[in-house]
């Protein structure tokens, strides 16, 4: 919520609670002029009285707002929320008694009395009363600052997810998977289908299962070793990828085509003609993923990490904040990428 708008949200709120006390006051003064032969030049003379009046309720509003809120209603610590929220009050109402005393009342020295405590008491409601306002005032400010913050981090994930996606609808893939695909028909018609039937699988998932916020591990994982598959068309060597899953996936979710813009860049860079160019592993803890993603290359990708590893960063800070770590680390002729997801508790 902007500043300006939470400062007339404040205004609005102590201009509205000044209006019904000069109120309630004119109603009482109508009251009883006639009886103690008030004036209006007396009505005007006690105006300090009132702004003096009015400082224990500031204080117990602000201290509320500024303080207490983030400190214990947010973090749900609620006998504490209580305790500090009585010192505030009774403080404040005494603040406020000493300060009208120095000024108005005392003049030989103050005297507490059974109407002094009782008046302690009442202030001590009315503060009351401007506590729960100001929990209530900042509760709604960070409530809709949230859903604002949600909104936007939920247009600008949707933002990278679109550019992501469309970096990866990589067309050589598609172009060259097709023409050999086409080669393997005069030679496997039934290899070649299966083939093709792949491709097809990773199409409609690119298109149709990309679309939701997650989707479960399982489906990614099928994603990735169709794709794998079909990458190994367009190598002599069986053994130039090595790809191995340790441990139960089970049924946790992830965002989609989360790992494969790091297998992808590896089939990009990797050197083709060596056993073992690329590794790909994954293993599943109980409360983790960790994802790693290696390849030997002759030349160094440009850009140091690869194409859209920044991206690629930004995009698991918005989905994963607190709860992910990426290393990347390349040294002799290697690139290696390392994932590391933690679930939520």
């Amino acid at each position: 919520m902007k500043r300006v708008v939470v400062l007339l949200l404040h205004a609005g709120y102590w201009l509205v609670y000044l209006g019904i006390a000069l109120l309630i006051l004119l109603a009482a003064w109508l009251q009883v002029r006639y009886r103690e032969h008030y004036t209006y030049w007396s009505l005007v003379r006690a105006w300090p009285g009132w702004i003096l009046s009015i400082i224990p309720e500031v204080i117990t509003f602000y201290v509320f707002y500024g303080l207490l809120f983030d400190r214990f209603l947010k973090k749900k610590r609620l006998p504490l929320l209580a305790i500090w929220g009585v010192g505030v009050m009774v403080l404040s109402s005494l603040l406020g008694l000493v300060v009208d005393g120095v000024l108005f009342h005392w003049r030989y020295g103050p005297s507490f009395t059974l109407d002094t405590a009782m008046e302690c008491a009442l202030i001590s409601v009315i503060c009351l009363i401007h506590g729960v306002m100001a929990l209530v005032i900042k509760g709604f400010v960070s409530w809709y600052e949230e859903i604002h913050l949600k909104e936007s981090l939920r247009r600008k994930n949707y933002e990278m997810e679109l550019a992501l996606l469309k970096s990866q609808l990589n067309p050589h893939f598609l172009f060259n998977t097709l023409n050999n695909i086409d080669v393997l028909i005069q030679k496997d018609a039934d290899r070649a289908s299966l083939y093709l039937n792949q491709l097809s699988d990773i199409l409609r998932f690119m298109l149709y299962e990309t679309r939701s916020e997650q989707i479960s591990i399982r489906q990614e994982l099928e994603y990735i070793d169709k794709y794998i598959q079909l990458q190994k068309i367009r190598t002599a060597h069986p053994e130039y990828i090595h790809y191995e899953v340790s441990g139960e996936a089970g049924e946790r979710l992830v965002e989609p085509m989360l790992f494969i813009p790091f297998i992808e860049n590896a089939f990009k860079h990797a050197e083709k003609k060596v056993e073992d160019a690329i590794r790909v592993g994954f293993t599943f803890d109980e409360d983790r993923i960790v994802f790693v993603c290696e390849n030997r290359y002759l030349a160094a990708p440009a850009g140091g990490e690869g194409l859209g590893n920044e991206l690629i960063r930004r995009r698991l800070a918005l989905l994963y904040p607190g709860r992910h770590r990426l290393d990347i680390d390349i040294q002799d002729n290697t690139y290696k990428a390392t994932l590391e997801i933690r679930h939520a508790n």
